[in-house]
């Protein structure tokens, strides 16, 4: 799976040469149900190809739409999927993020992409990460409350042999001679540190290689609390070189190898739901002393002109609501629509947007842990 961050997101908000396409789908992980997807995939390409021929000329879209049908035909693609999959395309770009959650089928074609869905699914507040960590090989899950997968580790070493390749240490041994002048006696050798104390050399160094590329490459782009999954001997050694300030006091001192992703997830969901509701929690505090202050509110016309403004600090959303309409990002106006209108949008994520866009915090919290009934819950900056 690759990873989505805040960086992918600011890139994809990027201005971009039209057209852009957006499409949202959602997917299965099992047989038989998982056949289904690229038949729908395809039926969502027809749509793109047509919405982009009354558009453009043949010429100018070909290699735009070539890259989306090349991910039609590939088998192995589609044979390992997660609960959706988001595709953006523009002259120049081709993106694929796996989506841990459902999403709406959605076509988009239009002068910018189409991120709602994403940025619903990056602020969810119960997102976390797994290391598996053992002295010879490393890897990365991400998940939440329902969902774990592998994350892909294109950048980074992932085993020791990669990590220190030529460097690896052997036992160090010098050569001395006794007896003849000359030093043409019988040749003695002697061992400077025991083959133990060289392989816990090398797993330090491996581990210290491990926790700056996962602070670089993951965790810092990521933002996401990481827990340490390994047998109890790695415990000590790691946490005494890590530098990674999201490496959990929580942990699994377990063999991960021998756990199936979903023991894996049921683990770590363990120690972390604990974490997740206090976080929840502190999180409404925050909301409810504002208000109280009139540093916050939940009016959503209210929170569109201070979004605008630039004065939303930190926002909640409910994670199962919508507000059909749509919001001006210049000027703060929320127009409302009818539910099932077409096109119409959803207001609390035009908000969820603009906040995101201005620097704020955007939570997305479930539905039962929300301080209001409208849907949102802004704290300002000022």
């Amino acid at each position: 799976m690759r990873q989505l961050t805040t960086d992918h997101l600011s890139k994809i908000l990027a201005d971009h040469g039209p057209p852009c396409i957006s499409i949202y789908q959602p997917t299965h992980r099992l047989r038989p149900d998982n056949l289904q997807d690229p038949i729908r995939y395809r039926n969502l390409l027809s749509a793109v190809e047509e919405s982009l021929r009354r558009q453009y000329p043949a010429r100018e879209i070909q290699a735009l739409l070539t890259p989306f049908q090349q991910l039609a035909n590939d088998e192995e693609f589609w044979r390992l999927r997660t609960e959706g999959l988001a595709i953006l395309g523009a002259p120049g770009v081709f993106q694929i993020f796996e989506l841990q959650r459902p999403v709406k089928e959605t076509v988009t074609v239009a002068d910018s992409f189409h991120v709602k869905p994403l940025l619903r699914i990056l602020q969810s507040a119960d997102r976390f990460q797994i290391l598996s960590l053992n002295r010879h090989r490393v890897k990365l899950y991400e998940g939440n409350r329902d969902a774990i997968d592998p994350v892909e580790l294109t950048s980074i070493p992932t085993t020791i042999t990669e990590a220190l390749g030529n460097e690896l240490t052997e036992p160090h041994q010098t050569v001395a001679s006794y007896g003849m002048e000359g030093g043409s006696g019988k040749a003695m050798f002697h061992g400077h540190g025991s083959a133990n104390e060289e392989v816990d050399i090398d797993m330090e160094r491996f581990f210290r290689v491990v926790d700056r590329n996962i602070l670089e490459h993951h965790s810092r782009p990521s933002g996401l609390p990481l827990m340490l999954a390994a047998l109890k001997e790695y415990h000590g050694p790691f946490r005494q070189i890590s530098r990674n300030p999201l490496l959990m006091k929580e942990s699994l001192q377990v063999n991960p190898e021998a756990l199936n992703l979903e023991q894996l997830r049921l683990q770590a969901w363990k120690k972390i739901e604990p974490l997740y509701l206090q976080r929840l929690a502190e999180l409404v505090a925050t909301y409810e002393l504002a208000l109280s202050r009139q540093m916050g509110t939940d009016d959503i016309e209210e929170v569109a002109a201070a979004a605008a403004a630039g004065r939303v600090g930190s926002l909640l959303v409910d994670a199962d609501r919508e507000v059909a309409g749509s919001v001006d990002p210049e000027t703060g106006q929320v127009t409302f629509s009818a539910p099932g209108q077409p096109a119409t949008g959803d207001i609390l994520d035009d908000l969820a947007e603009l906040v995101f866009r201005k620097k704020g915090a955007v939570v997305v919290v479930p539905n039962n842990r929300m301080p209001t009934a409208t849907g949102v819950a802004a704290t300002y900056r000022y």
